[in-house]
């Protein structure tokens, strides 16, 4: 196996772990892409509520491709799953963001893959707490134009500036 596949593993390995402990039922495809004639998602995880069939890939490197053939197999075991399709994206010493494949911040190249830029998974990706429900983003957008409150500017300048936790940060916006 070589260092990159090891590395695309452990990080499907963790992914599953987290929403192991976010409460979902999950599995990891056993050699995903390659087990059986058929494709198949990397990870598939249910609550009881939602249900995910996962393509994820993780790089070092910016952006991450993704093969056509396997969105396309994505899609197609989703809804003959009754699973919501999403791809999952990890850049180093980021976490975990998800896309349905339709999404805007996916690019379809000329040749039919699929791309997602880093910059773009930041911006405009779902979370892990937002995927699994603990939390809902809220953008400028959502907030209107009379935009945050004074408090609300204070408290979002600490945490970039550092002086708090997401965690913090978190509970006292609530």
């Amino acid at each position: 196996m070589s260092n990159s596949n090891a590395k695309g593993d452990r990080r499907e390995r963790e992914l599953v772990n987290e929403l192991d402990g976010a409460g979902f039922a999950v599995m990891r495809a056993p050699a995903s892409g390659s087990a059986t004639e058929r494709e198949l998602p990397d990870v598939l995880a249910g609550d009881g509520e939602d249900f995910y069939a996962v393509e994820a890939k993780s790089s070092s490197g910016d952006p991450i491709y993704l093969d056509g053939e396997e969105i396309e197999a994505l899609l197609f075991f989703s809804r003959n799953f009754g699973a919501k399709p999403r791809i999952g994206v990890r850049f180093d010493r980021e976490d975990w963001y998800f896309f349905h494949p339709g999404d805007d911040a996916v690019h379809v190249t000329d040749g039919g893959n699929y791309r997602v830029k880093k910059d773009t998974a930041l911006a405009h990706g779902t979370d892990f707490d937002e995927l699994v429900g603990h939390s809902e983003k809220v953008t400028l957008e959502d907030i209107g134009d009379d935009g945050p409150d004074q408090a609300t500017l204070d408290v979002l300048s600490a945490l970039e500036r550092g002086d708090l936790t997401k965690e913090e940060a978190g509970e006292m916006l609530e």
